[in-house]
């Protein structure tokens, strides 16, 4: 893509309603625009983002063998009055009528029907375990949405449901997404710490929700220091092992990590002391078991292996897509803009051309971007008639992880600058050693 082709509306100015750092880098970097209160447009570069994270989440889904498939936004109230919830889920939930008079709502998240999808099509408990997910939008109507999107009102999740047996079998599927989970997070350059946490609406004992230390968090977080050294890295693991799923899971919630909503003083007193740390988190993922809450309430059963009707145990499982972009530029940002991890930017570099007009740096900003596209890479190049001082704000504000840049200058000694973004440093290479360099670091992300 060529700047001057693209549609990049940046602003100079610190936008007034913006109250935290991701909220005002995406406004200014063009990612967003808000439509109405805790409502968004995602403009060009903000939803190429979006469509990099959900990549993500759907390769690793499909590792841990899930299926993905796609419900309605809106749905019928009838489901949410079978389950109890219809009443019980409050003001959050956006109830309309269509024009026949029946009782509709925008879906805040869908227990209900793929209860619904599963108890009209699988009848035996052959057809067990089944995990389906979907990526879609979902809308809360938020008291007071605030923070961007981190607290929007219409909201991007992953939200993934199975289906299981036994407890046993549904506490493995449990167990599977936390280790799924942690590699969706590493990947996108975050660390997701595992924390004890409440269940809210959705029921169930057992829940853990992911959160990303940050200033800005909306929970107050309690943990053993010992737990950000952990990291899943590059480690393979089969997902139908009950055992090596299970030890994923000890490793990483062993040591103490709760919300404020579960935290328990005396537990947490016996962390030795020097290990105790208080912070603020962001919550950008949540697993649940909740047993036979719906299966029960829906009649949602299978034939057993005796020809009994078994109630199946179920358990549900969020990533909250659109704000992990939030939660991204809270954790990884300067004050001239945002850093994007290799694995979720936009593009993989920017090429800025120091002379444009310039016979022998065009053509050398042409090769270039010619060799990334070839070589599968996505360059942004800035082709603009600007200053440079100019061109290096905005790549600086958009936070792209590398930056070529083009001079008659270096031309003349045949070389180019490469720039971290993360670190600031350049070396000076050959465009083809540039090339092969930016090769060499996207081919392990």
């Amino acid at each position: 893509m060529r700047m001057s082709r693209y549609f990049l509306p940046v602003l100079k100015e610190t936008p007034r309603e913006a109250q935290i750092v991701s909220h005002r880098l995406m406004l200014q970097a063009g990612l967003i625009k808000q439509a109405s209160a805790g409502i968004y447009s995602w403009l060009p570069m903000g939803y190429k983002i979006l469509k990099r994270i959900e990549q993500i989440v759907h390769e690793e889904q499909a590792k841990a063998g899930h299926l993905a498939m796609l419900m309605p936004t809106i749905q019928s109230a009838d489901l949410w009055r079978e389950s109890g919830r219809y009443d019980a889920y409050g003001d959050e939930m956006l109830r309309i009528k269509d024009r026949g008079g029946r009782d509709m709502l925008f879906t805040p998240t869908a227990e209900e029907l793929v209860t619904d999808i599963f108890r009209s099509h699988v009848s035996s408990y052959k057809d067990l375990p089944l995990t389906l997910y979907q990526i879609q939008w979902k809308f809360r109507d938020e008291t007071r949405p605030r923070f961007g999107v981190m607290r929007g009102r219409e909201f991007l999740m992953k939200d993934g449901y199975n289906f299981d047996l036994t407890q046993e079998d549904a506490l493995h599927a449990y167990n599977r997404h936390l280790v799924s989970y942690l590699r969706t997070y590493e990947r996108m350059g975050l660390q997701a710490i595992p924390m004890r946490a409440d269940s809210g609406p959705i029921g169930g004992d057992d829940t853990h929700e992911f959160l990303v230390l940050a200033e800005t968090g909306e929970s107050e977080v309690f943990y053993d220091s010992e737990i950000t050294d952990l990291t899943f890295g590059d480690r393979q693991i089969d997902f139908d092992d009950k055992a090596a799923c299970a030890a994923v899971l000890d490793e990483f919630t062993s040591r103490y990590a709760r919300t404020d909503e579960t935290h328990d003083e005396a537990l947490f007193a016996q962390v030795p002391e020097e290990r105790r740390r208080t912070a603020r988190g962001i919550e950008v993922g949540q697993i649940f078991y909740f047993g036979t809450k719906y299966s029960d309430a829906m009649g949602a059963t299978v034939q057993g292996p005796d020809g009994k009707p078994v109630a199946v145990h179920m358990g549900s499982h969020g990533i909250g897509v659109s704000r992990l972009l939030g939660a991204i530029i809270e954790a990884s940002h300067d004050d001239k803009g945002i850093i994007w991890p290799e694995g979720v930017t936009p593009f993989h570099a920017g090429i800025v051309n120091l002379r444009q007009g310039d016979e022998a740096t065009d053509a050398a900003c042409e090769d270039l971007y010619d060799s990334l596209r070839a070589a599968g890479l996505d360059p942004l190049y800035d082709d603009r008639d600007e200053r440079a001082g100019a061109k290096f704000g905005t790549m600086d504000l958009i936070g792209l992880p590398w930056r070529i840049t083009v001079g008659p200058r270096g031309l003349k000694s045949g070389v180019v600058e490469l720039t971290s973004r993360r670190t600031g440093e350049s070396e000076e290479l050959s465009p083809g050693d540039a090339v092969a360099k930016l090769i060499a670091i996207y081919a392990n992300v």
